[in-house]
């Protein structure tokens, strides 16, 4: 391995020694009090290095490309990681949500008196895992990139150590494991038949099928596709795969749900998208009717789940299953698209262009929504909704900012996932999924009984509490960043836009 192939992993590397370094931090700190800063500042590394690598991008399509075509020896990561700007833009998504839920953990934290510093590097070792998955064109590299995400999260959903935090954990971890050995399985159908793991070598052999009659021309990696795709399924919390989602979100730590909620969802449909677009869809085979049923499907039963919901941290899980509807609407429209044949600046407006712009607004709002409830739970001991009354008189700027999360997560302007909802329904008509669209319009219209349920409840029911609730000043700076991006996104979307639509390019070049 050369210089230049340890500059190619310098983000990943230096957010895995980040890792390490908390947890030596803690060993040898006599103030566990320092560790939320250490965790933050060692984010710093990652992101320097990110940005570096974004300006020495340019023009060109891939960093491992560009020294390859200037004549370099090649690389040996040529084929398992792709550094361009698809992979840097989830490299910043996920740098940010980790630095605002190690804000936002601070109280959290403090309340344990032990393995503090194995918090902050479980979370930072789950996030090396995740910048993988973005930049992974290899189905080796993807799988232990997806086990490196998904097992401290499952220790960091059981971290609580009670009866229901333990059962999350271990949900997870089983059904994970699932789902992994499943997605295994069909990897090892598509390399049976292809004789590649790479990315591009899959694509190469299924664009000059054996059998014109057989999609991918094989059976095997017809088989194998879908396997994939069930494995994906469960990573993103899509119907049918979502049956662990509202009991880990129920009972692990809140903090951690934030966390998983946000970046392991973003992190998810980066590697989607990545294998869809990059290894199987230069073939003729119409996948749009199978993703848009499962939007709609997900869409649907996540929305009416909700409603019967009593516990604020359920009723978000459900609400991930249903987003995550949303965001296979935008999936679904950029296969429509790429099957018609159309050309780059509109395959990157039209589909994968509005996933990626939904998942930074999805992010921004969610979080916002469970920073307040994070502070308001850490005082009341309690994530039942009925207890969430009066709260705009014990804690007003926290009762607006979880109100004003709820109404962006409805899709109401002026906040990010309006603009998102518009683009990504947009993207559905002119790709032809009309009938798509009009489903998540109906989904959105159906959130907002739910969403607004909790709203009245803290303005217009009387409180069980006349206590005020207050939050330190790292979660409020957590909130504040969050819900400011929220606002930001909703009323001037254009920087973010243009930054989706560049990545996603990427993918249709």
């Amino acid at each position: 391995m050369s210089l230049y192939d340890l500059y190619i992993i310098s983000p990943y590397v230096a957010m895995a020694g980040a890792a390490i370094l908390v947890i030596i931090f803690d060993l040898v700190s006599p103030n566990k009090a320092l560790l939320p800063g250490a965790a933050i500042l060692a984010l710093l590394a990652p992101f320097a290095m990110s940005l570096f690598q974004l300006f020495d991008l340019g023009d060109a399509s891939s960093l491992l490309e560009n020294s390859s075509a200037a004549g370099a020896a090649p690389s040996v990561l040529l084929g398992s990681l792709s550094v361009d700007r698809f992979a840097l833009f989830f490299n910043f998504l996920v740098i940010a949500a980790t630095g605002l839920v190690v804000a936002a953990s601070t109280e959290y934290v403090g309340q344990m008196n032990r393995f503090r510093g194995e918090y902050f590097g479980l979370i930072l070792f789950s996030a090396t895992g995740m910048m993988l998955l973005a930049s992974a064109t290899e189905l080796i590299t993807i799988y232990i990139s997806l086990e490196l995400t998904t097992m401290p999260l499952a220790a960091l959903s059981a971290f609580l150590m009670t009866s229901r935090s333990t059962e999350a954990g271990m949900k997870f971890l089983i059904i994970g494991a699932l789902s992994s050995a499943v997605m295994l399985y069909g990897m090892a159908l598509i390399f049976g038949f292809t004789g590649s793991t790479t990315l591009e070598g899959i694509a190469a052999v299924v664009a000059s099928p054996a059998q014109d009659d057989v999609a991918f021309g094989s059976y095997a990696v017809l088989v194998g596709m879908v396997l994939i795709l069930a494995g994906f399924g469960f990573k993103i919390s899509a119907v049918p795969f979502q049956m662990w989602v509202p009991d880990v979100y129920e009972g692990a730590p809140t903090t951690v749900v934030a966390f998983l909620s946000v970046a392991s969802k973003a992190a998810a449909f980066a590697v989607l998208l990545r294998v869809l677009f990059t290894g199987f869809f230069d073939v003729g085979l119409e996948w749009a009717g199978l993703i848009a049923v499962l939007a709609a499907v997900s869409m649907t039963v996540g929305n009416l789940m909700a409603i019967g919901q009593s516990d604020i941290k359920r009723l978000l899980g459900f609400s991930a299953i249903a987003q995550a509807g949303y965001i296979l609407v935008g999936v679904a429209a950029g296969v429509k698209s790429s099957s018609t044949g159309f050309g780059t600046l509109e395959f990157a407006a039209i589909g994968p262009g509005s996933v990626l712009f939904y998942l930074v607004a999805y992010t921004a709002a969610n979080l916002t929504a469970f920073f307040a409830i994070i502070a308001i739970t850490n005082r009341t001991g309690s994530s039942r909704i009925d207890d969430l009354g009066g709260m705009v008189k014990r804690a007003p700027l926290l009762a607006v900012a979880l109100t004003l999360a709820l109404v962006a997560l409805i899709g109401v302007p002026p906040t990010s996932i309006f603009i998102g909802k518009l683009y990504i329904f947009t993207a559905a008509v002119n790709s032809g999924l009309a009938w798509l669209a009009i489903v998540g319009v109906i989904n959105s219209v159906i959130s907002a009984y739910y969403y607004v349920r909790v709203i009245r409840t803290m303005f217009l029911q009387p409180s069980v509490s006349q206590d005020p609730i207050s939050a330190p000043v790292s979660s409020w700076i957590a909130l504040g960043l969050a819900g400011g991006a929220m606002l930001w996104m909703g009323i001037m979307p254009g920087y973010i836009l243009r930054m989706s639509e560049g990545a996603a390019a990427v993918l249709g070049g």
